[in-house]
């Protein structure tokens, strides 16, 4: 019998091993420039506090009792700016934005989980480091998991919540779990660099009108968010591991909501296609006697765009009604209202 000798890898497949992974390499490359360009035309703003190992990155304005705007996924502290909200704080409070960690200018080690309870332990070790006391807490999306578990752990470090399109309870989410390969270590770092990167920006047009719908995003929203900041490898990471995360966050946070004993004020629009208001702020409006609950007709997720003024009120009325030591059990509880929109 004659003997055939095994055969060599195929010539195409290995050029195609080759070229697939040269490609990758420059790509890779490319995505790396465009970040680090990003950072170079958008350079931070606001003063840079090292705590606990994290750069957060910090803007105040004006002046009076304290305000602290936590921002949501996808984008970073300038969201807030673009919607008026700043503005309209800042004449008279003092207002404190953060790039929440892994967005913006505020960094992300990888030492530790960073659930809503991890970030806002660094937010609050940096509000103490900057002398800022009992502030009212404005949280927008993901943002409100983050000012929930900062008022949970630390009641007396914070004088009021006003939570913004705020997801509180473990329901599906379909966009979560599709995020978790990016969320991973080494997979998600070849997604990131590579598929990811190039599918954001291709897609981060579509998310920007997703979050906005039925509104249609405003015409500045981009002049003032970057492009390429929000679709940077590290805010990518950070908008993955935080999506990932956030059903069995709610789920811990919502088995403490009955803790709650500072003055609350929920905002929903009443058109919201990412966070149902009936499952969230509705449920949680229920649970918590004495909060209080405004409904935006025709206003979808990004309510504090299309209705900043009713976000300024419920800051003024909290600041007003609830100095240190009022608790919610003290007050009525107050029936959803509609605010017009300010389309």
């Amino acid at each position: 019998m004659k003997l055939v000798p095994n055969k060599p890898p195929s010539s195409t497949g290995t050029r195609l091993l080759v070229l697939g992974a040269v490609s990758a390499a420059l790509t890779a490359a490319w995505v790396e420039w465009k970040a680090r360009r990003a950072e170079r035309e958008h350079p931070p703003r606001g003063r840079l506090i090292e705590v606990d190992g994290v750069r957060l990155h910090c803007v105040e304005r004006g002046h009076g009792r304290p305000v602290v705007l936590l921002h949501g996924n996808v984008v970073s502290l300038e969201d807030f700016e673009a919607s008026g909200v700043v503005e309209a704080l800042a004449r008279t409070h003092r207002v404190i934005l953060f790039d929440r960690p892994g967005f913006g200018h505020s960094t992300r080690p990888r030492d530790r989980i960073w659930s809503p309870a991890a970030q806002g332990a660094v937010i609050q070790a940096a509000l103490d480091r900057i002398g800022v006391e009992r502030p009212v807490l404005v949280g927008h999306s993901m943002g409100t998991l983050v000012a929930m578990a900062m008022a949970l752990d630390r009641p007396d470090r914070i004088g009021g919540l006003v939570l913004l399109g705020g997801y509180h309870y473990p329901t599906p989410r379909v966009d979560a779990m599709a995020m978790v390969p990016v969320a991973l270590p080494i997979v998600g770092d070849v997604l990131r660099y590579t598929v990811t990167a190039l599918s954001s920006r291709a897609m981060i047009g579509g998310a920007a009108r997703a979050m906005f719908a039925p509104n249609a995003v405003p015409a500045l929203f981009f002049d003032v968010l970057s492009r390429e900041m929000m679709v940077r490898p590290v805010q990518i990471r950070a908008n993955a591991e935080d999506a990932a995360l956030m059903m069995q966050s709610a789920a811990d946070l919502a088995a403490r909501y009955g803790e709650l004993k500072l003055p609350l004020a929920l905002i929903a629009g009443t058109d919201d296609a990412v966070v149902d208001p009936k499952a969230h702020a509705e449920r949680l409006h229920a649970e918590l006697p004495g909060s209080r609950l405004v409904l935006v007709p025709g206003s979808g997720h990004m309510v504090h765009h299309v209705a900043p003024h009713a976000v300024v009120e419920a800051v003024q009325a909290l600041a007003a009604g609830a100095p240190a030591g009022n608790r919610p059990d003290t007050l009525s509880s107050t029936p959803p209202q509609a605010v017009a929109a300010d389309l």
